[in-house]
């Protein structure tokens, strides 16, 4: 069996071998594509936090993806119409700077985390997942009749936002600024994991009553994994819009929240690298089987149903033998 670590070298090793040699062999797609599973990646270890260390089931996690492209695109789309947002008093011109975006994706993504959380938490087990995926539903259909901004729709950016020192317009580059987000997002799931909040929000996922009685909260502590799950999801709905210059209502979709799981699920639930190997496996497959045939998600079932019978530690499991934890 292989040690984890080396998975985890090995696939990171992968996503820079691959995009390096498609721009030496003159294949900018197949560096758009490899940013896209980055991406993916990105939204899915939001996710894990949530899901693989509190055992969080979130039906509705595509809010803070939507959130986060819309976060995007309406800033750069007063950018590109030179018209400023007027929020009453408020007067808030469009950017299209990435840092400022990306922070402005982040605060509300954390912001709706933390309003959806503290009323979702109230609740567990299959009653919090209707919870989310109504959240869900209730964003996606606001964003359907936000006239304004596309509606249905959806909304295009004519030219991808700028990130200083960089020419984001180089598949190449933006592909490095993506990946070097979705490294420093594995940093901070991996500090998580080993820290005491850590530790602690995974002895609540497992036993709350013996977490309450060594003075701790457990919904306090699930609370904050979601904002910190829900911010990550956020930008990475923002870098989603960046890469197709283009926001719209499915964005928000309950497809998509079910999507980030199945990611998890394939990789590894809880596993640091489980996401990215899920988010590598899905867009290889719907680049390979989705050009064959319209019903190459049959396959993608095909996977995550064996995968789910015979190797709950997922992908990861089977290469290293060990089980992930149970959800």
């Amino acid at each position: 069996m292989i040690a984890e670590r080396w998975i985890n070298w090995i696939v990171l090793l992968g996503f820079v071998v691959l995009p390096l040699w498609a721009l030496f062999a003159d294949e900018p797609f197949t560096i758009t594509l490899a940013t896209r599973a980055v991406i993916l990646a990105l939204a899915a270890v939001g996710l894990n936090i949530a899901l693989g260390i509190g055992g969080l089931v979130s039906l509705g996690h595509a809010v803070f993806f939507g959130l986060g492209g819309y976060a995007m695109g309406i800033l750069a789309h007063h950018a590109q119409t030179y018209a400023p947002l007027e929020l009453g008093p408020l007067v808030i011109e469009g950017t299209k700077s990435m840092p400022i975006i990306w922070v402005t994706a982040l605060v509300t993504s954390a912001l709706a985390a933390l309003v959806i959380g503290l009323l979702s938490l109230r609740t567990t087990g299959v009653y919090f997942i209707m919870i989310t995926l109504a959240f869900g539903q209730m964003f996606f259909f606001f964003s359907i009749s936000w006239s304004a901004y596309g509606g249905e729709d959806g909304l295009s950016i004519y030219v991808r936002n700028d990130f200083p020192g960089l020419n984001t317009l180089q598949p190449i580059q933006f592909f490095g600024l993506c990946l070097a987000v979705l490294c420093l997002a594995l940093g901070i799931h991996s500090r998580l994991r080993t820290s005491p909040f850590g530790l602690a929000l995974n002895a609540a996922r497992q036993a709350p009553e013996r977490v309450e009685t060594v003075g701790l909260n457990p919904m306090r502590l699930k609370l904050l994994a979601f904002v910190i799950s829900g911010a990550l999801t956020g930008l990475s709905g923002a870098l989603f819009a960046d890469l197709n210059r283009f926001v719209s209502p499915t964005m928000f979709s309950w497809q998509l929240s079910g999507e980030l799981i199945v990611l998890i699920i394939i990789g590894g639930v809880g596993r640091l690298m489980g996401p990215v190997i899920g988010a590598a496996l899905f867009v290889a497959l719907e680049h390979l089987l989705g050009g064959l045939t319209e019903f190459w998600l049959v396959w993608l079932g095909v996977i995550l149903l064996l995968i789910v019978l015979f190797a709950r530690g997922g992908i990861i499991g089977i290469l290293t033998g060990k089980a992930g934890p149970n959800v």
